[in-house]
């Protein structure tokens, strides 16, 4: 599969692994396309696994609507359930990072039966870090979340001086490498997706919060790094609360909040350890 259709949107896809291996389905964040899942993609699939990783809607040139309210939380999830169907398989194991990972958490409470396991990088539930915002320092944190609200400027900033201000942003403020910020920045500027991708945050307004506070029913493993600096600790060490299921909590030490790039074999030595313990078994419910 190159490319899969939810509606009149098409999104291209990275489809490696056996045919009919178990499936694995990882959702990338921002300002990264799905290839930052390279190295977790090599080591699944040499396991036996199946693995999905779209370009999400906004990153796929096909599936760009323009208005902010196309990129609500529960749309971005369908996008996620017709990947799923797509595939031809039952149930899947879930995986997303960053923006991916809020993504991941909307996707597991709107059909629990379709998953036989999720796992969330970076991000907590969103309750946890709802309460995290209202209660600690993750307000002051997450500053760009407002920023990105505004009309116009990030963009000017993202793209300036030959988009100098996302290589600021990526490498000073949140200590991505070097080498992968220039790969980020580089198809970002290519790909024209800037303004699509942004939609995610300026959708958030739009989305309603009362299906935050509901518990994730799905084995869920959240994978944190405590070199993050945009995601601070209390939400991280929160979010089993919210996690009515099997839950492992995993804290990658000394690493910066881009652990697929940072980390894919450490992130993938546990994805095939968690798979293991929750596997797809045909028609289980």
């Amino acid at each position: 599969m190159e490319q899969f259709r939810h509606g009149e949107l098409v999104f291209d896809v990275i489809d490696e692994g056996p045919a009919d291996g178990p499936v694995v389905v990882l959702l990338h964040g921002f300002p990264q396309f799905n290839f930052s899942w390279k190295g977790v993609i090599s080591r699944l699939t040499a396991a036996g696994y199946r693995c999905l990783a779209p370009n999400q809607r906004g990153y796929s040139p096909g599936a760009r609507p323009r208005r902010r309210r196309d990129y609500r939380a529960p749309d971005l999830a369908k996008d996620v359930q017709a990947l799923i169907d797509a595939s031809g398989a039952e149930r899947v194991h879930l995986v997303g990072h960053d923006a991916g990972a809020t993504v991941a958490w909307v996707v597991a409470d709107d059909v629990p039966d379709r998953l036989a396991s999720l796992t969330t990088l970076s991000v907590p539930h969103p309750a946890a870090f709802l309460n995290a915002m209202l209660t600690s320092r993750q307000i002051l944190a997450s500053w760009y979340i407002f920023f990105y609200q505004l009309p116009r400027i990030p963009e000017w900033y993202f793209r300036r001086h030959d988009w100098s201000g996302m290589l600021d942003f990526t490498q000073r403020l949140t200590h991505q490498r070097a080498e992968d910020a220039v790969r980020d920045a580089r198809a970002m500027a290519e790909s024209g997706a800037l303004t699509y991708a942004l939609h995610w945050y300026r959708a958030v307004p739009l989305t309603g919060m009362r299906r935050a506070r509901h518990k994730t029913t799905v084995p869920t493993m959240f994978i944190w790094s405590d070199g993050d600096t945009a995601v601070h600790g209390k939400g991280a060490r929160n979010t089993g609360r919210f996690v009515n299921a099997d839950y492992r909590f995993e804290v990658l030490k000394g690493v910066s909040h881009w652990i697929p790039d940072d980390e894919p074999d450490a992130v993938a030595d546990l994805l095939l350890d968690w798979f293991d313990t929750h596997p797809v078994v045909p028609g289980a419910v």
